[in-house]
């Protein structure tokens, strides 16, 4: 019983938080741990008529239909190069189905403390990619951005 009393305090003491370090392009983005379901290969996507271009269609996971999108396309970056370091990042939130989506790489976890993550704030940029993020972490000399994951998936291109 203690223990999990341990796990629920750690995000009030400041401890680390664990993130996934991804690459898109040239650029590494990090996405909370808590979210992410489980990590697959690139594999056949179905396409869906009438999507939003960003959205590349549907798999089908362990007999789960899962919709899938391009975070490079969400970013109006150039299209998905298929690689054999291409995955899926398959998403959870609690009060949504899962998604998938395509990231070029995926590169380690790592454990960022609040000390060394820089808010973002997004007033401070007319970047498309601004609203997507939550912060930027320092890393063993590198930065990471932090995504917003729940900005990401959410669709407010019809506004």
């Amino acid at each position: 019983m203690d223990s999990m009393n341990n796990v629920q305090n750690i995000d009030m003491v400041g401890e680390g938080k664990q993130y996934i370090v991804i690459r898109i392009g040239a650029e590494q983005y990090g996405i909370d741990i808590q979210y992410v379901d489980n990590i697959v290969r690139q594999q056949r996507i179905t396409r869906v008529p009438k999507a939003q271009p960003y959205f590349k269609g549907v798999i089908n996971l362990r007999g789960e239909i899962i919709p899938v999108m391009s975070l490079r396309l969400k970013f109006e970056l150039e299209a998905d190069e298929y690689t054999n370091a291409t995955r899926i990042i398959i998403i959870k939130m609690e009060s949504q189905s899962a998604i998938g989506i395509i990231v070029d790489e995926v590169r380690e976890v790592v454990t960022l403390y609040e000390d060394s993550i820089e808010k973002s704030t997004s007033a401070d940029s007319n970047d498309v990619k601004a609203q997507y993020l939550s912060g930027v972490g320092k890393h063993e000399g590198g930065l990471i951005s932090l995504l917003n994951i729940a900005n990401v998936i959410v669709d407010k291109d019809g506004i």
